[in-house]
């Protein structure tokens, strides 16, 4: 198969799975949500720990996906945050530990520092992707589906200024030591995609925010998907490989696919907290 092709079938199928998950009802939400947790970490433990602990890595998996159904149900009873998420946030790390220490082979033991590594990039944002959705005990995923739109709006940008600019027009680099093939007119033609995004959120509804407000979030967040990307870069480069799995035929593992929204949607859903606009 053509691996444009390819990649076009099997970016469409990706993108009919997240919005089932995110529109049709909060049960399909933390499914989806906990088995993106689950699979992003064990893609990033193999990624730095190899073969070492793997009993121990899946543990820690487990753990990120159960914090977001914990999350999440906490959050639909209408309680706070803190009810659920920080005590198991807590159990879950000390539990980690006490493991640990009953291993047989202490040999790799600095490894197991990647453990909690993960909690912190990839479990907790994951699990408080909750907040996102919920409201007094509502499930709602429009405004997830608009942060989306927003994400993917920048990536398409990028790809598309880079492509026609940043090979001769433009060709100065981002940040070649870590991802060579990223450009500046991809930066900018991103982050002019992602306020057309915004914009466009605004026209039609999704967003229910003033207009600048809007335009604003959408710069903001493809600032910090951005170096979401590179930071994922950096540990790729650092293990030497190039995509962190292969889930998804022509596009990588999950990992590839949500390192820009592991900076962006907590990025973007800040800024309205501070503006007090959820």
């Amino acid at each position: 198969m053509n691996p444009t092709v390819k990649r076009t079938i099997f970016g469409v199928l990706f993108l009919a799975v997240m919005l089932g998950g995110l529109l049709f009802n909060r049960i399909l939400f933390i499914i989806l949500f906990s088995l993106i947790s689950y699979i992003m970490l064990s893609e990033f433990y193999r990624m730095t720990m190899g073969n070492s602990y793997r009993s121990l890595q899946d543990f820690a998996s487990c753990m990120g996906a159960a914090l977001v159904w914990l999350t999440g149900s906490s959050l639909f009873r209408g309680e706070p945050l803190s009810e659920a998420f920080l005590p198991s946030l807590l159990i879950f790390a000390g539990a980690i530990m006490i493991w640990s220490i009953f291993l047989k082979d202490h040999k790799d033991f600095l490894k197991t520092g990647y453990l909690y590594a993960g909690l912190l990039y990839i479990g907790i944002p994951v699990a408080l992707s909750n907040v996102v959705v919920y409201n007094n005990g509502t499930f709602s995923g429009l405004l997830m589906v608009a942060f989306f739109i927003i994400i993917w709006a920048s990536d398409t940008g990028a790809y598309c200024f880079g492509m026609l600019f940043g090979q001769k027009i433009w060709p100065a680099k981002l940040c070649p030591s870590i991802s060579p093939k990223k450009s500046w007119a991809g930066f900018i033609g991103g982050l002019l995609t992602s306020v057309l995004a915004g914009a466009i959120l605004y026209w039609t509804g999704l967003f229910t925010f003033p207009v600048w407000h809007c335009l604003i979030v959408a710069a903001i967040m493809s600032v910090a998907g951005v170096f979401g990307d590179l930071f994922e870069s950096l540990w790729k480069r650092a293990a030497g490989i190039k995509d962190s799995g292969n889930l998804i035929p022509g596009h990588g593992g999950l990992m590839d696919r949500f390192d820009s929204a592991l900076f962006a949607i907590p990025a973007g859903y800040i800024y309205l907290l501070i503006f007090e606009l959820v």
